[in-house]
């Protein structure tokens, strides 16, 4: 049996429901196929997915599911439905403006320089400079890798993402220095000019340390994907075949993040703009 109504997953970041609210707008409205959205939790989507109580989620990282990627998508209990276009990076990155005073930064080996160190401090790190993460409960081996790299860094966590970039933008006024967690693609690339500080190159061997806390290299490189319930290619064929060839740039990401998150603008209205400019990519999507 066809169906003519598709679930969506919309998980609680810009990303994914900006990617949703494009993909209803398509769906409904072009393509006269009725959407039902759902909000719902990253980690709880997977047997949903597998069950057929929703058709499709728009966005997956996969260094955070690799252990639903082997149980789910490995086993064909969920499609993988191809990747979407951006390529998530998790990174410690600084103010670009930074590498005028310390070129060595383009790598971690420039965090040696004790100058830097020095405008790092504050009075909370003593004589060691502060590396803000975010939200502890994050994936996030920072602790681990200044440990292991040996660097003059302490961890602060700022305690959200909200907390992070208000701090970047009191230190942005100000041309200071400060080094953080952050990853792409997200809104405040959009905004500032920022430069990943290169951490030794990523191996499976390295994350196979996690565990004892050996880790001492920069994050696995995310290109992000979109999953499916496995019936969808016969129950909904046309809905199937939308987002299956749904894709589009981290660039693009980026940009309709920072309008819903700089310019307060609603989800809703960002994905319609987006949708108005682009009939040229999306015309090739929805097929004959």
């Amino acid at each position: 049996a066809t169906h003519d109504r598709i679930r969506l997953a919309r998980n609680p970041w810009i990303g994914s429901q900006v990617n949703v609210a494009i993909a209803r707008i398509l769906l409904a409205e072009k393509m006269r196929i009725g959407v039902d959205i759902l909000d719902v939790d990253e980690n709880a989507q997977w047997a949903a997915l597998a069950s057929g109580d929703l058709d499709a989620c728009l966005e997956v990282w996969p260094s955070g599911h690799r252990a639903d990627i082997a149980d789910y998508v490995a086993r064909g209990r969920v499609e993988n439905g191809g990747t979407l276009g951006p390529i998530g990076r998790i990174g410690w990155y600084v103010p670009t403006y930074l590498l005028a005073r310390y070129p060595a930064l383009e790598t971690w080996d420039g965090l040696a320089n004790p100058l830097l160190i020095a405008e790092l401090r504050t009075p909370e790190t003593g004589t060691s400079g502060r590396f803000l993460a975010g939200d502890p409960s994050w994936t996030q081996y920072d602790r681990d890798i200044v440990k292991n790299l040996h660097l003059d860094l302490q961890i602060v966590f700022s305690g959200s993402e909200a907390a992070t970039l208000q701090e970047l933008d009191a230190a942005y006024q100000r041309r200071a220095a400060i080094l953080f967690y952050l990853w792409t693609p997200h809104a405040a690339f959009a905004r500032y000019d920022l430069t990943e500080v290169a951490l030794p190159p990523y191996s499976d061997a390295c994350y196979a340390m996690a565990a004892p806390g050996g880790i001492a290299c920069e994050y696995p490189t995310d290109f992000l994907f979109k999953a499916f319930w496995p019936g969808l290619r016969q129950t909904n064929p046309r809905a199937y075949a939308l987002l299956s060839r749904f894709t589009y740039s981290t660039k693009d990401q980026i940009n309709l993040a920072g309008d819903v998150y700089f310019e307060h603008k609603h989800t809703e209205d960002v994905a319609r703009a987006w949708v108005d400019a682009n009939e040229g990519v999306w015309r090739a999507w929805i097929g004959g």
